[in-house]
């Protein structure tokens, strides 16, 4: 009944409201804007609609300008303009309550008005309802976001944010209008156009990402993400490198301990994930490690708290996005198109977690060599341990894979590269699956790959170390791996050759194979001349119009202990190997050679052992190859 009894008093109130805007004079329709302030607190959208067409866009329009001193309502005067110019904002951001009118031509061409308002420092009450009114009209139509960042409003933000309280609802409202303009506008157009605003928003979010402890840490969240996990960041990140206050990055570093160590949804978490790598990039590995702050806790935290939280969460993400991987390539029934994006997704997502894993490798790898990056014994044996444990679950699904029969996918190749940077740092872990999969390994094709290669690179280091024991160089015979560095090597010296420079890789692949061959008669060595003939090709090719001595001394090297079990008689008659391939092998023995003697650099002392290696191959094969003995004697 009591419902009842309320309604003729609201029909009455809002009947007087109408006939008030409908009147002639602006003094009745000023009347009757102020009744409309007392609906504009509830959601009755259907008298706001009604309002709305009952005052018309032209009046609200003039009494905006009014405010602002543009222009006159018949009534008004210039000491009245603020109470015109708060009038005019509360009703319009009442009106945008409605969509169909927030969308409107009419509020979107107001746009730019209402940011030069609070350009020109706005009350607080007159923010806040201009906020409402920017906020509405851009969520209702991308022409609205559009508007906004045409009206400078990545620019309005940056300037204000920083002198919005942490957590109100101005505050919450800045963030939305942010988070509009980076959905529905390009990120590298807002990068190219306002890149040191865009850094500025992102330092004042970190901080509410830190500090609160309500919904708007996960907006904060969600934000941080999205800008981090753009392909446009390249430009962002160097700014990041130069800001002058580095405290965002620790507000950053709270924030994502606060999430992960938390029982929140797994999504957030991820994203957690996702801003922590982003970091990690921009800040280096050292990020991870350092002073942690939260709300509410004042015994101290310790500073590997963060490093122990992201290998852990990202530990777990290994193992449930390999799985998911593994069933949807393998057992999962369905359309093949949502299967295939399934698969991309979960590629997508896995690519992050490596890039974190291989990260805290680097940073384990670098202890004592960087201040602040030392551990005690109970850190450093946890973060080994959730290493062992996440490399265990990678090789269980290239062991998966292998049984399957495939080698092609950038998830494997991740997965190798994963795992060779760690074996790289510790060759002794995981002999057993290394045993099994190594020949595996060497034979993962990237998607676009018409062979291997970027996993033979990525097994350089763990090989290299390998190699340089008796067990190591069994291991690469067995499984054919000596084949796949040598056809490696071959690759990037033709790359090489064609300006592509890439001499880490090409010396770790020497040095795999110069510890294969010092030690082949120690093993089983294979009877496969034609594999090292095509290496002594390259190196010819390699060293022809080169004059750096440690190229030279590396390769004259090799050629030395493959020619110890072959002969110049046997070389020419190769099918591939030319006649002047043998004459380029004998100016490099003996280039290499002639740089012994008593009046020796200090960049020939530093070549001593590989020009040891020459020397004593020399002595041993010369009478088995007259072409060289002839150029050295020369």
């Amino acid at each position: 009944m009591e419902p009842e009894s309320q309604q003729p008093e609201q029909s009455v109130s809002l009947q007087d409201c109408l006939k008030l805007l409908k009147g002639e004079r602006d003094e009745q329709r000023l009347a009757g804007l102020l009744l409309v302030t007392k609906f504009c607190k509830g959601d009755d959208l259907a008298s706001l609609r009604t309002i709305y067409d009952a005052v018309g866009p032209r009046f609200l329009d003039r009494l905006l300008k009014t405010g602002l001193g543009k222009g006159v309502v018949s009534s008004g005067s210039g000491e009245n303009r603020e109470a015109y110019l708060q009038l005019s904002v509360t009703v319009l951001s009442a009106f945008c309550r409605v969509t169909d009118i927030a969308s409107s031509e009419e509020m979107v061409s107001k746009i730019a008005i209402i940011v030069e308002v609070m350009s020109k420092g706005a009350g607080s009450n007159v923010l806040e309802e201009c906020y409402e009114f920017l906020y509405l009209v851009s969520a209702a139509s991308e022409d609205g976001v559009t508007a906004l960042y045409e009206s400078g409003g990545m620019k309005l933000l940056a300037c204000q944010m920083s002198t919005l309280p942490d957590g109100s609802h101005l505050m919450e409202l800045a963030m939305k209008l942010v988070q509009l303009m980076l959905r529905k506008l390009s990120l590298g157009i807002i990068n190219n156009d306002h890149l040191s605003e865009l850094s500025i928003i992102v330092a004042i979010i970190a901080r509410q990402f830190a500090f609160l402890q309500n919904a708007m840490k996960f907006e904060a969240l969600h934000l941080l993400s999205a800008i981090f996990s753009s392909e446009h960041t390249t430009l962002l990140h160097d700014a990041f490198r130069v800001m002058p206050n580095q405290n965002w990055s620790n507000h950053i570093r709270d924030g994502v301990a606060a999430i992960l160590q938390n029982r929140v949804a797994p999504a957030e978490k991820f994203e957690a994930l996702i801003v922590a790598e982003s970091m990690v990039s921009i800040m280096g590995e050292g990020w991870l490690v350092g002073q942690i702050n939260l709300p509410n806790v004042h015994d101290p935290i310790p500073a590997d708290r963060c490093l122990l939280l992201v290998l852990e969460s990202s530990r777990v993400e290994v193992s449930v996005l390999l799985n998911e991987l593994a069933y949807a390539k393998y057992e999962a029934s369905g359309s093949s198109s949502s299967t295939a994006e399934t698969i991309i997704l979960k590629q997508q997502k896995v690519t992050i977690v490596f890039s974190l894993v291989e990260k805290i490798i680097k940073l384990i790898s670098n202890i004592g060599e960087s201040e602040g990056h030392d551990f005690d014994e109970s850190t450093f044996t946890k973060v080994i341990k959730g290493l062992n444990e996440t490399i265990g679950v990678v090789l269980e699904y290239l062991q998966d894979a292998k049984e399957h029969g495939q080698k092609r996918g950038n998830d494997l190749l991740a997965s190798v590269r994963l795992v060779g940077s760690y074996l790289a740092e510790t060759p002794i872990a995981c002999k057993e699956k290394i045993r099994e999969l190594l020949g595996y390994m060497l034979s993962v094709e990237g998607e676009d790959e018409s062979s291997p290669f970027y996993s033979e690179c990525f097994l350089l280091p763990m090989l290299c170390q390998m190699t340089m024991k008796i067990e190591g160089c069994k291991l690469l015979a067995s499984s054919g791996g000596y084949k796949a560095v040598v056809d490696c090597l071959i690759k990037l010296i033709g790359q090489n050759r064609h300006g592509v420079e890439d001499n880490g890789c090409i010396f770790l692949a020497c040095d795999t194979i110069m510890n294969f061959l010092l030690k082949r008669e120690q093993f089983c060595f294979p009877e496969d001349e034609s594999t090292f003939f095509n290496l002594l090709k390259a190196l010819a090719i390699w060293t022809e119009n080169t004059n750096d001595l440690s190229v030279l001394m590396m390769a004259s090297s090799i050629c030395a202990l493959v020619f110890d079990f072959t002969s110049e008689e046997a070389l020419l008659n190769h099918p591939d190997l030319s006649s002047s391939c043998l004459n380029s092998l004998s100016r490099l023995i003996a280039r290499s050679l002639a740089s012994w003697g008593q009046d020796m650099s200090d960049v020939v002392k530093g070549e001593m052992d590989l020009l040891e290696i020459v020397t004593a191959g020399y002595s041993r094969w010369a009478n088995r190859f007259p072409r060289i003995r002839n150029a050295v004697e020369r």
